[in-house]
């Protein structure tokens, strides 16, 4: 995904953003159709549908070169086990908690791994394993 396509999507109004992600999801490299899914499941009206998107994201991390993403599974793992979580799913919700936890060590020290790490924590609260 070009870094025009990803700042027109993130810019956009929830429709047009939805347009952009999904010709994304349709046209790009394993890594750009998991960015535009993971994307696309936060850009939804219902969970039903983010756990779609939340889905098909991980699918595509799981085609692609584990070198390009390896970093992206935590945050993949926490969407799910939140969406689940809503869902009123807790067995799966705990199941990508874990997964989250288990890869948490793929994070940077950075904003964005102190970001996920801190949802990972929140979701462990809310699963009652914190």
């Amino acid at each position: 995904m070009s870094r025009e396509e990803l700042t027109r999507a993130l810019q956009a109004d929830p429709a047009e953003a939805r347009r952009i992600l999904a010709r994304v999801w349709e046209t790009g490299s394993p890594v750009d159709r998991c960015a535009a899914a993971h994307w696309l499941a936060d850009r939804q009206d219902c969970a039903r549908d983010e756990l779609a998107w939340d889905l098909r994201a991980l699918e595509a991390a799981r085609a692609a070169e584990p070198a390009e993403v390896r970093g992206f599974f935590p945050s993949l793992h926490l969407n799910l086990g939140d969406v689940y979580r809503r869902l009123g799913d807790l067995p799966r919700a705990r199941e990508h908690l874990a997964a989250a936890q288990a890869v948490l060590d793929t994070l940077a020290d950075d904003d964005y791994g102190r970001m996920i790490r801190g949802g990972v924590a929140r979701l462990a609260d809310r699963l009652g394993q914190g």
